[in-house]
């Protein structure tokens, strides 16, 4: 079994979503094992983010990440991380799937309702940073 984290973004929280994208985790048969509720400051923003830090979009991101709640949650399953990707969906707007979360309910790049780790690498730092700090 492997493990992979899912965040959910102050967007699905402004829309109500967070019912549906934990339904849509538990419909594919991921096991939660792991949950926490927090509104991030902006220093773990900035850290859970440092990939980021030398783009245009870095502090756009940081400021909707800190705007509300965020829900982080681990969870455990077959292939966890290829298939909370495909799950999830494609970051880029014009290449989100129907049937995918983003492509059913996201409505922007920045506002695109969830985070996943796209890594085994990525999922150990990004586990650090939400659940040990």
């Amino acid at each position: 079994m492997e493990k992979t984290l899912l965040i959910l973004k102050p967007d699905a929280f402004k829309r109500n979503l967070v019912g549906e994208i934990i339904k849509r985790l538990e419909m594919k048969g991921f096991k939660i094992v792991n949950m926490k509720f927090e509104f991030l400051s902006k220093e773990k923003a900035m850290r859970f983010y440092e990939v980021h830090k030398d783009k245009i979009f870095f502090n756009d991101l940081i400021n909707f990440m800190i705007s509300g709640p965020i829900l982080s949650i681990e969870v455990e399953g077959e292939n966890a991380i290829y298939i909370m990707r495909k799950l999830i969906g494609a970051t880029k707007p014009e290449e989100r799937e129907m049937g995918s979360i983003r492509g059913d309910l996201a409505i922007g790049l920045t506002e695109d309702l969830v985070h996943a780790s796209d890594s085994k690498e990525n999922y150990e730092y990004e586990r650090k940073i939400i659940f040990e700090d």
